[in-house]
Order: structure tokens, then C-alpha cells, then sequence
């Protein structure tokens, strides 16, 4: 049976790639940032999975905001790299797991989780940068296959932050009863607090992350009961993407170790931050919420 090894939380600001891609990883202005992030690399390179769920948000570069669905994954053998205005940025095409994905999305619907799929999908930099934050120099291909489940936090109404942790409950449960044994990863991305627009363009909430970046490991109960409006309030209009978290946390056990984490600001007038986790023990069968 399939198991999840480990959870990653990590912001998916685009710059974090571009100072990838254009070898600025050393300048005095992002140095911080990805020596933060240099441990978690070393710990996940000696811990991969097979396939890497990863929970984010489309930025209106593959879907329409015409019809944004609330859940959706993609089914597709590969995803190709969206080209989000400056050209697509220079990593391989993603491949997908068509057969996991399929069984998610039955697994989730038999949950009363009303789930879209994509037969065909571009990824943009909600995906491709953390993943290159788990895999800095794939070469040819990355590592691992991926799943794509898009949330919508971009129109309101998005889902609560309630939901999200549900689904992630769900979307563990299902992970597991998958027959192949493989090794899966679960990452929420997103976050954490910025602002891009509007009075407060700007807005960075370094005492309400902090206090995320804790909670997501020790108290996920608590960031669940947080309304929408708490989060924009707090964190930002684009903060609210830190609901995808609890979707990560949710799949995990109960019972988890922290590996580490780092926060840095800013990150393009972002708060950027990293929490990596392992999974331990069979607690519940594997699910925070049994």
C-alpha cells in the first residue's frame, strides 16, 4: 500500500524561481533565504518519494477565472510548464500519475468531496517552485511524478480553512488505500503573508506566521477554525493561500517529527517560509483527524 513519508509547507513566491533560473541564489539579497532552505533540501534528498502530491493554486495562467472550481486534480500523463507572461521557465515538464490521480479523485468524490479534473493542464510557479525548492538541479526530469490538486484561493468564496484540513484528511486516507507501495510526499504551498494590491499592498504579518509556522505542526485545530476573514485580515488577500497547508497537515499523522523550518522576509514583498515534517507511526492509520 502507498504511504506518506513526509509533508512539506513551503511558499511558492515566483521570484524564488527566477533567482533560481537566473543563478542569484548567492546575492545579498536571497542568500538568507536559501540557506534557510538548504537543510530541508539535504533531508529531502535522502528521503524521496515516488510520487509528490502537491496542493496549489493556479494563478490564472491555465484556468479560466471565468470557472475556478474549489478542488480539482489533474489526471494527465505530463503537465507542461505555463508560460506566465516572460516565457516558460527553464525546468523540465512535470510527469504526472495518472493511475493515483484517478484514484484520488474516486476515493475523494466517495467522501462527498465534489473534486474537477484536468485531462490536460499547464503548471505554473504555484507548482514548479516548490519543486524546484525540494529538487534545485533536476537535470532532464525531476525526481519524482507528481499530482496536481489545485484549491482555489484566489475568488471568493474560497473553501475555509476547515474544509481544507478535511480534505486533507481525506486525501491521506485515500493515499494509503492505494495498492502500489509507494513512497508519497504531500506539499501545501502558498503564503505566507503578503499582500499584492490594494491599502495595505504590502502587508507582511511577521507575528501571525510565526505563530502559523508553529501551530501547522502542534495545534492544525486551531488555523481550521480561522475564518476566511481572519485570514485576510491577518496575513493578507494573497495570505489566504495558507489554508493549502492544513490540506498538507491534514494527510499527515497525528504523530510527526519537525525536521525544520525557516522564515525569511521579504521575499518580493513576500513573507516567504518553509516547514518540512516526517510522517512517524500508524497512529489512526496514518490520519490527524481519527
Amino acid at each position: 500500500m502507498a504511504e506518506v513519508i513526509w509533508g512539506l509547507a513551503t511558499s511558492h513566491v515566483p521570484s524564488i524561481g527566477a533567482a533560481m533560473d537566473n543563478e542569484k541564489t548567492a546575492d545579498e539579497y536571497w542568500k538568507p533565504l536559501f540557506d534557510g532552505i538548504a537543510p530541508a533540501r539535504t533531508w529531502m534528498a535522502e528521503h524521496r518519494p515516488d510520487v509528490a502530491v502537491i496542493v496549489y493554486n493556479d494563478h490564472a495562467n491555465a484556468v479560466d477565472l471565468d470557472l475556478v472550481p474549489t478542488f480539482a486534480i489533474g489526471t494527465a500523463e505530463s503537465y507542461d510548464v505555463a508560460d506566465e507572461g516572460w516565457g516558460r521557465r527553464p525546468v523540465p515538464p512535470v510527469v504526472g500519475a495518472p493511475e493515483l490521480s484517478e484514484h484520488l479523485i474516486r476515493e475523494l468524490m466517495d467522501e462527498s468531496f465534489d473534486i474537477a479534473t484536468f485531462h490536460q493542464l499547464d503548471v505554473d510557479h504555484g507548482l514548479t517552485v516548490p519543486l524546484s525548492i525540494y529538487c534545485p538541479e533536476p537535470g532532464d526530469a525531476w525526481p519524482c511524478a507528481v499530482v496536481p490538486v489545485l484549491v482555489n484561493v484566489i475568488q471568493y468564496p474560497q473553501p475555509t480553512a476547515a474544509r481544507c484540513y478535511a480534505l486533507g484528511h481525506a486525501l491521506g486516507r485515500a493515499i494509503r488505500s492505494f495498492p502500489p507501495d509507494l513512497k508519497v510526499a504531500v506539499f501545501g504551498t502558498g503564503g505566507m503573508s503578503h499582500q499584492l494590491a490594494g491599502a495595505r499592498a504590502g502587508l507582511i504579518n511577521t507575528e501571525f506566521d510565526r505563530m502559523f509556522l508553529e501551530a501547522i505542526e502542534s495545534d492544525p485545530d486551531k488555523l481550521a477554525a480561522l475564518t476566511r476573514e481572519d485570514y485576510i485580515r491577518e496575513a493578507g488577500t494573497e495570505g489566504i493561500e495558507l489554508i493549502m497547508w492544513l490540506v498538507m497537515r491534514g494527510a499527515l499523522n497525528k504523530n510527526i517529527a519537525r525536521i525544520t523550518d525557516t522564515y525569511h522576509v521579504p521575499a518580493s514583498n513576500t513573507a516567504a517560509g518553509l516547514a518540512l515534517f516526517e510522517n512517524l507511526g500508524d497512529e489512526g492509520k496514518g490520519s490527524v483527524a481519527a
